[in-house]
Parts: C-alpha cells; sequence; structure tokens
C-alpha cells in the first residue's frame, strides 16, 4: 500500500456548452507525494489529473491520469482501491460551493 499525501490542488467546473453530459464535472490537479520506496516515486514530483462527476445517484471520480510533475510525462498507473477512496474523498470534500 502506498502512501499518498495530496500537498497541493487547483480545481474547476469543466464546461460542457452542448449540454451533452449530465449533471457537472470538475477537473481537479492535486499535486502529490509519495515515499522514495514507491514504485510511483519520481525525483520530477507528481501530480493527479482527476475528473470527479456529481450526479444525484452518481457521484465520484470518472477517470483518473497521473504524471511526472517537471516533464508533464503520462504515468501509466493504476491507483490501488484504498489510494482511490483517497482521492474520492478528498475531491468530494473539496467541491467549489
Amino acid at each position: 500500500m502506498s502512501e499518498i499525501t495530496i500537498t497541493a490542488f487547483s480545481v474547476e467546473q469543466v464546461k460542457d456548452p452542448f449540454k451533452i453530459l449530465t449533471g457537472e464535472r470538475y477537473e481537479f490537479i492535486l499535486d502529490i507525494e509519495v515515499p522514495e520506496d514507491d514504485e510511483l516515486y519520481s525525483e520530477s514530483g507528481l501530480y493527479i489529473r482527476v475528473i470527479y462527476r456529481v450526479e444525484e445517484s452518481l457521484t465520484g471520480i470518472l477517470r483518473y491520469e497521473i504524471f511526472e510533475r517537471n516533464t508533464a510525462k503520462y504515468l501509466d498507473f493504476d491507483l490501488e482501491e484504498d489510494e482511490e477512496a483517497l482521492l474520492s474523498a478528498f475531491c468530494k470534500e473539496n467541491l467549489p460551493e
């Protein structure tokens, strides 16, 4: 189990000018730190881009992508269930008013 620490974040609502999507979508950019012995660790630092959906019965993460901070290189890793739960709870708690 890796230990993700969220150090900073930004969030903005994803615009849907054509009203195709149901509910609302938010894009979170989460700066994270992981221990050096974690397989995700990068000296460049890491951030996760999360698309979070808010809808009556379907609130939660739609998708996430992990990137190196300095290079913006995509890293093809899947998070563990507890890590996804941590991200989902963080996003839910930090939705814009």
